[in-house]
């Protein structure tokens, strides 16, 4: 039998070796991607067994040109150091709609003009065609209904989280998440309040944000964000810091969040007592506050935990699920996260399981220590969602000597 100490090893190398790939990878991804993104649908859609007049042919190849242009040119101009809004908008919604177009022409391509070769529909022209308004009926179905999903209010989704070490005084504890608001160039506070007056629905007795308020600093986006305020929670409102407050001045959201009554968790904790049975919540700042050259700001566990009776069971909020490995060690009960908006248009959580454990739902990890991962209640640049709606969570801790019900 292999040693277990080798064995945990090689995974760490191999896994350390992916990383890195992923990381070279990162680097050239800027440049690569939108040729990708525009110049594959182009041909497919344009040029690949198709003789279109020459007219549709050269106005189709110059849209096409002009996405693959004007897209990185308004995302640099939207999120670089001028931080426009209106090229935000632009941008971002290029970038939605190139990843849907790319998608589904790639698929529809094969699948579907491999289907109809089968059945003999048409001549190679013909499928060609087919193929071709398909694909572009597809993504403009796609991405109206991905936007009014990304625009409404989330669903609730709620469920029961039994962890093991949970007293009985505090078996059907109501903990609400919200998290990655990502609030941002489209004006969203109206649907900000009327998210929070959701989350009031729920009669939460912890309400906890696990990071990526805004896009842009708290002085720009205050008003999108001051509806926070009005969340209410009978024991306590607490928020942790995720990778996008380091792009946009993270000690400023985290003085905005207590100026509107939330406690941040930047390595501390809280206790929640009831019944005679004590709950620790604790937090981190996100795993990148230590490259963001803030004092004082980095993901720090022992500095959470500090203090806390061991005894007690402990409910960590952490922007990253990838933190798990770190939680899991000091045998954390439930890790609550956000960050990977289950992929927002699919099929991108395939990418996001590159660095990520988990993409959404309720997993395991270690012995005794559960991860919740968030889809997230908003939406981060493109304004749309594709087969990874939002949510806000409901979940309620049980305790298996939970008293009987009356």
């Amino acid at each position: 039998m292999a040693d277990t100490s080798e064995t945990r090893s090689a995974d760490s190398a191999a896994h350390g070796a992916q990383r890195s790939r992923l990381r070279r990878l990162m680097r050239y991804l800027p440049l690569i991607a939108p040729v990708l993104l525009w110049a594959v649908p182009c041909w497919l859609l344009l040029y690949a067994g198709q003789h279109w007049p020459l007219p549709v042919a050269l106005a189709g190849t110059a849209l096409f040109a002009l996405g693959l242009v004007g897209m990185p040119l308004a995302m640099v101009r939207g999120h670089g150091r001028r931080q426009q809004d209106w090229a935000a908008i632009v941008g971002d919604t290029l970038l939605g709609a190139s990843w849907v177009l790319f998608t589904w022409s790639v698929l529809l391509g094969v699948l579907l003009r491999f289907a109809l070769t089968v059945t003999g529909v048409g001549d190679g022209q013909d499928r060609a065609r087919i193929v071709t308004w398909a694909s572009l009926a597809t993504a403009a179905v796609l991405l109206a209904w991905g936007y009014v999903e990304a625009r409404r209010v989330p669903r609730v989704r709620r469920l029961d989280v039994q962890l093991p070490r949970l007293g009985a005084g505090l078996d059907g504890t109501r903990v609400v998440l919200i998290t990655d608001t990502h609030y941002g160039p489209l004006d969203r506070a109206r649907w900000s309040a009327r998210v929070c007056e959701t989350v009031n629905t729920l009669q939460a007795d912890l309400v906890c944000h696990t990071g990526d308020i805004a896009d842009g600093t708290a002085e720009r986006r205050r008003a999108q964000a001051t509806p926070l305020a009005a969340v209410q929670a009978t024991r306590a409102r607490v928020y942790v810091t995720g990778n996008h407050e380091y792009y946009s001045e993270a000690q400023g959201w985290v003085d905005l969040m207590d100026e509107l009554g939330w406690e941040p968790l930047r390595n501390r904790h809280l206790l929640l007592e009831r019944g005679g049975d004590t709950l620790v919540v604790a937090g981190v700042d996100d795993v990148t506050a230590h490259s963001s050259g803030l004092t004082g700001h980095r993901a720090h566990l022992a500095g959470a935990l500090h203090g806390a009776d061991p005894d007690h069971p402990v409910l960590l909020l952490a922007h990253q699920p990838k933190f798990i490995d770190r939680a899991a060690a000091v045998g954390v009960d439930l890790q609550l996260s956000g960050h990977t908006h289950g992929g927002q248009i699919w099929p991108f959580h395939h990418l996001v399981r590159l660095d990520q454990p988990t993409v959404a739902g309720l997993s395991h990890h270690g012995t005794r220590t559960l991860l919740y991962t968030s889809r997230g209640t908003g939406f981060w640049g493109p304004p749309f969602r594709v087969f990874a709606p939002s949510e806000i969570t409901l979940l309620v801790l049980r305790s298996p000597q939970r008293p009987p019900s009356p």
